[in-house]
């Protein structure tokens, strides 16, 4: 990837264009926020400043533009493009971290080696037999190693401002009608509902929702915490909201005791109703019905209907009941909270083995509720998810006959979702936002290896945790460096007021014999008004020596090699893959098989049981077995895919295969119960290749 990448084109207001005279609403934005922390009123100025536009490149597009949106890039940036293009969304729903200082990871499956398929099929009766004997075998630890997703890593301060911004990007594309769902837990989420007191203001609040995940949560010195609360706001009074119903408890439905026998045998269960209207407001209708006077709750047409249907019942106290059958009940309209819809466990068939998964029963609820079912393609309404992780959101959004936009800064994100809205049938565009950060799948990944790609870069004990670490140099001494958050939008653009901070108040508490600093960054504001900031300003004797981190990310993405044979067939065309080498995969499987022998085969994060309602079954430990790649490495091919139209430019498939975590081959969206051969053919002549190895990482070749 070339260094001369394009920054920030320009910035676009969060405020609506005014008429001149025209006050204008700044709610907010306000200067003296009602929830003060430090910094709070920093990330004002940013606001202030606008919403950073970079130049977004289609990377792929599936099928016709049917307006639905990918998006690699941050949430603002994203809003951005939105805001831009004067899209406006209807309906949002995020799941982003939770400031719980946890890292997030996902299982990488190796895949069934094609070119070994009478050594994996000795090995498979090798396992059956070993079962048949009532041997524990763990399929997984065979074949599966984890890989780092994110670090959802902040302190309290940088977390708040990095919510208010995001969240006042996403208002500034939200529709007049739009609703809003923000999904966080116990530890953040009473300070970021004060956020969004000031930014939707406080008449929007419409609900907390509390989401039961679990009947029990093992907390040893607490009471078990086995909930998320979602934050409903909306963007206006005037809003789009729909009665969904929940299932009744088996407590309701024992009310339902006495049925009717039907002719072929089946019973419909009813209990029965008073349908007087004695004690409601307005006391209903007034009128006799067969002799019995009294105020109703229907008109005397339905009541007439209801008896022709044989749904009356006539008591002894002249009084009239009517039957309802359970099976024409809608269910219960749904409660602030949400004990009826279980997480995504390791036996449900959506599970994708992505960290922070939510179940669709999850986002269908949400989006029934606040969005309407329109037919036409172009008045069809918006769903946004710009923490979009697995995809869940736009998958239901899809299903439910609504638009989606997805947005995630990971790659793994943008794969996972690609491939199961294919599935699906789903027609969409692939834009990557162009911010001048070439990350390596995701930004947690892209800063451990900066690390290592920074000559000399080592971790240092004494110094602040503002300094990512420093140099030894032979001359200077020892040198710190600073690296700006990739995880933190704020700290990419290096302006006065950070460079403020790293004069007055990182580099006075270096040590005394400090000479020299480096201050990394990716975005500069006025790199001249910048000198000239440092120069009348820097307190020390200390030398600052600004850098270009740009380039040195464009070393983090290299691709893999392919060794491959293309030939022509009878039917077309046929690509036969002969060895895949990636070397950053087999050191990330290295690491983990000498990370488990240190252990002792400790249990990892991914290891932990998962939040159920089901008894936990304890299992017999097995020896570790070191993850081994063949010499051909095919093992490590995830998915392989043919551009037959475009020989540069938009990426367009033509033909794909997908090897799925059992080894079964997914053409071109549709699943299978075969192996792969190691080969991949099309009737057109291929122009270009891509393949995926099984981390996400994408090779494209030119044929």
């Amino acid at each position: 990837m070339p260094t001369n990448i394009i920054m920030s084109i320009k910035y676009i207001s969060y405020f609506p264009e005014t008429i001149e005279g025209q006050a204008i609403l700044d709610n907010f934005t306000r200067t003296r926020r009602v929830l003060r922390y430090r910094d709070s009123d920093k990330v004002i100025e940013r606001i202030k400043r606008g919403l950073p536009l970079y130049e977004a490149e289609t990377l792929e597009t599936i099928g016709k533009d049917a307006g639905n949106l990918m998006i690699r890039g941050e949430c603002l940036s994203a809003c951005a493009y939105l805001k831009d293009k004067g899209i406006e969304v209807d309906l949002v729903y995020i799941d982003p971290p939770f400031a719980s200082g946890a890292d997030y990871a996902k299982k990488v499956y190796l895949r069934r080696n094609p070119k070994r398929a009478a050594e994996v099929a000795q090995k498979e009766a090798e396992t059956a037999a070993r079962l048949a004997a009532g041997e524990a075998v763990d399929f997984e630890e065979l074949r599966a190693f984890e890989e780092k997703m994110y670090g959802d890593i902040w302190n309290k301060e940088d977390y708040l401002n990095w919510m208010y911004e995001n969240l006042t990007a996403i208002k500034a594309i939200m529709s007049e009608t739009a609703s809003i769902y923000v999904h966080l837990d116990w530890n953040i989420g009473h300070y970021v509902k004060v956020l969004m007191d000031e930014i939707f203001g406080e008449d929007n609040f419409q609900a907390e929702i509390v989401w039961k995940r679990t009947t029990a949560h093992s907390d040893a010195e607490t009471y078990g915490i086995n909930y998320d609360t979602i934050h409903f706001y909306t963007n206006s009074t005037d809003f789009i909201f729909n009665t969904v119903y929940q299932p009744y408890t088996e407590e309701y439905k024992e009310r339902f005791r006495r049925y009717d026998e039907l002719s072929d045998g089946t019973k419909r269960y009813w209990s029965d109703y008073d349908l007087t209207a004695k004690g409601l407001r307005g006391r209903g209708y007034n009128y006799t019905y067969k002799g019995i006077r009294s105020y109703w709750r229907c008109p005397p047409e339905t009541m007439k209907r209801y008896d022709a249907e044989g749904r009356l019942l006539f008591t002894k106290k002249n009084g009239i009941r009517l039957k309802r059958y359970l099976d024409e009940l809608l269910g219960m309209p749904s409660q602030a909270l949400w004990d009826d819809i279980n997480p995504v466990n390791s036996q449900a068939q959506e599970r994708l083995d992505y960290a922070t998964q939510k179940p669709e029963a999850l986002l269908e609820r949400i989006i029934k509720a606040s969005t309407d079912d329109i037919e036409e393609a172009n008045k069809r309404m918006i769903v946004a998810d710009f923490f979009g992780g697995s995809g869940t959101t736009a998958r239901v959004a899809h299903r439910l006959g609504r638009k989606f936009i997805h947005v995630d800064v990971g790659i793994n994100s943008i794969h996972t979702s690609r491939d199961k809205l294919i599935e699906q049938g789903a027609e969409f565009q692939i834009l990557d936002i162009k911010d001048g950060v070439s990350l390596f799948r995701n930004p947690q990944q892209t800063m451990d290896k900066l690390k290592s790609l920074i000559v000399g870069l080592k971790n240092e004990d004494s110094l602040d945790a503002f300094w990512e670490g420093a140099i030894q140099d032979s001359k200077e001494g020892l040198i710190p460096v600073y690296l700006p958050n990739l995880l933190d939008h704020a700290t990419k653009v290096l302006d006065i007021p950070l460079m403020n901070r790293v004069l007055n108040q990182a580099m006075p508490e270096l040590p005394e014999d400090t000479r020299k600093v480096v201050v990394y960054y990716i975005d500069i504001d006025d790199r001249a008004a910048l000198d000239k900031f440092i120069d009348e300003n820097n307190p020390t004797d200390i030398t600052v020596e600004l850098r270009d981190l740009k380039e040195v990310l464009d070393e983090v993405v290299i691709n893999d090699i392919v060794e491959y044979k293309l030939a022509k067939v009878k039917d077309g065309y046929e690509i036969e893959c002969i060895s895949f080498v990636s070397d950053r995969l087999q050191q990330r499987i290295d690491e983990y098989n000498r990370k488990r022998e240190l252990n002792g085969n400790k249990k990892t994060l991914l290891d932990a049981p998962e939040e159920t309602d089901e008894e936990e079954t304890p299992k017999q430990k097995t020896k570790f077995k070191p993850l081994q790649i063949s010499d051909n490495g095919l093992e490590l091919i995830e998915l392989v895919s043919l551009d037959c139209t475009n020989k540069e430019g938009v990426w367009r498939s033509d033909v794909e295969i997908k090897i799925d975590k059992n080894s079964f081959v997914i053409s071109d969206g549709v699943k299978s119960k075969d192996f792969w051969d190691g080969k991949i053919r099309s009737q057109k002549k291929p122009l270009r290749m891509k393949v995926r190895n099984i981390a996400g990482d994408e090779s494209e070749i030119t044929l």
